[in-house]
């Protein structure tokens, strides 16, 4: 392949790629470390600063066979025009997907590495030609170095997630404030994201969450997406917010945001931006949860926290992990069950004794709380089903934090203009 003119390539981003994924290279040889270099940079001019998505890979003789698409193509494969029937289908309703729109998106979603009979298929279907790229080495086809190919190829690719947790912290009020504040009021709130995952990591639970700004708050994804992943990203929410509340109480000026969070599981598209000719080392998301997510927080109340309807499959287990099904209100239980994790956390000092997280409803006459679904409608008349989320930790010699609105608030006159048609799961 001719790399044409590839002197704009940095090579020593790609070094810091590769010291990123140190735990996956500290044993291969520094020939094995420099054929991977010399495939990046192949791989960097293939992409040609994002005209080109490499979907595929395929170990080749004297190199790799690689399938990829223009970019502009890929909305003809992702998202076939609407069928005649569309039009008829209720708002809010589930998307029908065609049969090809399905087979692409788990190409995206699946592992990249295709055996050469998968990769002619996958041709045929797609309607498109593979392209080889010679090495300095054949691959030596060890599990290390095809994890790292397919983290390569990611890279310079469009990835499909069916199920994803993620979080939304909103800057209530945000475009009201001068400059200044605003500054300080983002500084401020991801100072409580770093020091959520901090007491997190204190206790010995697992985070590896990424996160995009939306100009006025955050998204937050991790990057685990088993189930335990997302209850833990639940958890995280926790922290950030209790975080965020001590905060408030202490600030003498308005440098601390006032906040509104809502959590929901959907699928996404997972892809990397170009900058400085390269494509980043972090991703960014978008898809069905974070609209979702974008036209439940316009309905949030200051300081509510609002959880999606949502019905997904996700991972769970140890070494062995199962798919489950899993909706809302199962989500909430098994987050209950995981809060005795965040006894001893300190907050403010002071130690957590316990945490109590529930989704509210009315009480009914046998005394037992039933959960509430809300009825939200946004801006473009579509309709969404979510729960009022709240959150009580009480610790040690101080006062407890409260986080969340009562739901009693729901239905208060003053509010009724935010949602719509409430009732029971």
């Amino acid at each position: 392949m001719d790399l044409g003119n590839s002197g704009i390539f940095r090579l020593a981003s790609v070094g810091s790629y590769l010291d990123a994924l140190s735990s996956i290279t500290d044993e291969m040889s520094l020939r094995e470390r420099s054929n991977l270099i010399f495939l990046d940079k192949c791989l960097h001019a293939y992409w040609g600063l994002g005209q080109n998505v490499i979907l595929n890979w395929c170990p080749q003789g004297d190199g790799i066979d690689l399938l990829a698409i223009p970019h502009y193509a890929v909305a003809e494969y992702a998202s076939p025009p609407p069928s005649p029937d569309a039009a008829g289908q209720e708002p809010g309703a589930p998307k029908q997907i065609s049969a090809k729109e399905h087979f692409f998106q788990s190409l995206l979603s699946g592992r990249r590495r295709l055996s050469p009979r998968q990769m002619a298929n996958v041709e045929r279907l797609l309607g498109i030609e593979r392209t080889h790229l010679t090495l300095r080495d054949r691959l030596t086809g060890t599990a290390a170095q095809n994890e790292i190919i397919e983290k390569m190829i990611k890279r310079y690719s469009i990835t499909y997630v069916p199920a994803r947790g993620v979080a939304l912290f909103d800057i209530v009020g945000f475009s009201l404030l001068t400059p200044f504040e605003q500054m300080m009021q983002l500084n401020s709130l991801a100072y409580s994201l770093n020091s959520a995952q901090s007491k997190l990591l204190s206790k010995d639970i697992a985070v590896d969450f990424a996160r995009t700004t939306t100009g006025d708050g955050f998204y937050i994804w991790n990057r685990d997406l088993t189930l335990q992943g997302n209850v833990n990203l639940y958890h995280f929410v926790q922290i950030v917010l209790a975080d965020n509340a001590i905060a408030h109480r202490k600030a003498e000026r308005n440098t601390v945001p006032r906040l509104r969070a809502a959590f929901h599981v959907g699928s996404s598209y997972e892809f990397h931006q170009a900058e400085g000719l390269n494509p980043t080392l972090y991703s960014y998301i978008v898809g069905d949860v974070t609209v979702d997510l974008a036209r439940m927080i316009e309905r949030a109340l200051p300081g509510q926290i609002l959880l999606g309807d949502f019905k997904a499959e996700m991972l769970d287990g140890g070494d062995d992990p199962v798919p489950v099904q899993i909706d809302s209100i199962g989500f909430v239980a098994r987050a209950i069950k995981d809060t005795d994790r965040l006894n001893g956390l300190e907050l403010s000092g002071e130690r957590v004794e316990s945490i109590k997280c529930y989704l509210t409803g009315t009480q009914q006459q046998d005394g037992q709380f039933s959960v509430r679904r809300i009825v939200i409608a946004d801006k473009h008349g579509i309709s969404r089903h979510v729960f009022n989320a709240k959150v009580n930790i009480y610790r040690h010699n101080a006062e407890p934090i409260l986080l969340g609105i009562e739901d009693k608030t729901l239905s208060s006159p003053a509010y009724a203009r935010h949602f719509a048609s409430p009732g029971h799961a």
